[in-house]
């Protein structure tokens, strides 16, 4: 009997050390307590630094969303998403203030995520918005989308590409704009711009990006000046040229303006070009001064 009341009094300490002394291991017995509260469920909202297989589209409704790792073959990657302020409360129109702030914002992150000014590349910037039914239950985010383009010119096609943008322009990078064939054609100016290596003969090369004052889109000759004479006070600053009175003779500068569209919705990046209408060269302008580019005869 005495045997057996020493187990029975072991069988009791054991369960007080179970139960009276939980507390102090952060235990009370009750297991529905533990467990925190789910989170509120919410609309939809797509994640950054994510590529996709689809083409671009500016309205994106979930049921589209097929997230891919950017290692495998696509045609997009998303750099940012942001949030509208609680103020719009409706789609916004392409030319809103607050489309145009989402464009700006858009704009900026892209070239961090890229690693330099994204235009400076064979690139396309494109905001992505929540479809109807996205935006009718709250979602309120808009999407900053990448895409690489087999050219700038106006005939560009989404290249099907492999390995993500991040950091893709912080050094040299086969996405870069560089040196140029210009091809003329009937109408007045340069018709197409083709990228070729600068050791081999051209006649072009992207010197940089001027961005145009919030004005409306240029409709006649008197409104393109001042687009001129912006992308060649960048071809002076890129090849070491004095800006002067014979800048204008030294090279030709060629325009590539984002479309009226795009121009609505904020976009004012104008990529610029050196064109030489006389000659070629087998070698990279940058920094060549005015001996490269001497004064031609007007």
């Amino acid at each position: 009997m005495r045997r057996a009341s020493r187990s029975l009094a072991a069988v009791a300490v054991a369960l007080l050390a179970l139960t009276g002394c939980a507390g102090s291991d952060g235990f009370d017995g009750d297991l529905t307590d533990d467990w925190k509260p789910m989170a509120a469920p919410g609309p939809f909202v797509p994640p950054a630094g994510v590529c996709q297989v689809a083409d671009f589209t500016d309205r994106l409704a979930l049921t589209a969303f097929a997230p891919v790792d950017c290692a495998v073959p696509h045609r997009l990657e998303t750099a940012h998403v942001g949030t509208f302020p609680a103020t719009v409360t409706a789609p916004p129109a392409i030319d809103s203030a607050a489309m145009r702030a989402a464009f700006a914002d858009c704009d900026t992150r892209a070239s961090a995520y890229v690693g330099d000014e994204w235009r400076a590349g064979r690139l396309r910037l494109g905001v992505a918005l929540p479809s109807t039914v996205g935006w009718a239950s709250g979602a309120r985010w808009y999407r900053c989308d990448l895409t690489e383009l087999d050219t700038v010119e106006s005939a560009a096609r989404t290249v099907l590409r492999t390995g993500s943008l991040r950091d893709a322009l912080k050094g040299p990078s086969p996405l870069r704009l560089g040196c140029q064939d210009a091809r003329t054609g009937r109408q007045l100016g340069v018709q197409r711009l083709t990228p070729v290596d600068c050791a081999r003969a051209h006649n072009a090369e992207f010197v940089g990006v001027w961005k145009a004052p919030d004005r409306p889109y240029p409709a006649k000759a008197a409104d393109w000046a001042p687009v001129y004479t912006g992308c060649r006070s960048v071809l002076a600053r890129y090849a070491g040229l004095p800006v002067d009175d014979d800048l204008r003779f030294r090279a030709d500068v060629v325009v590539r303006p984002p479309g009226p569209a795009r121009w609505k919705v904020g976009d004012r990046g104008v990529r610029c070009h050196l064109w030489l209408s006389d000659r070629t060269v087998t070698r990279s302008l940058k920094g060549a001064g005015p001996t490269a580019l001497p004064v031609r005869a007007r």
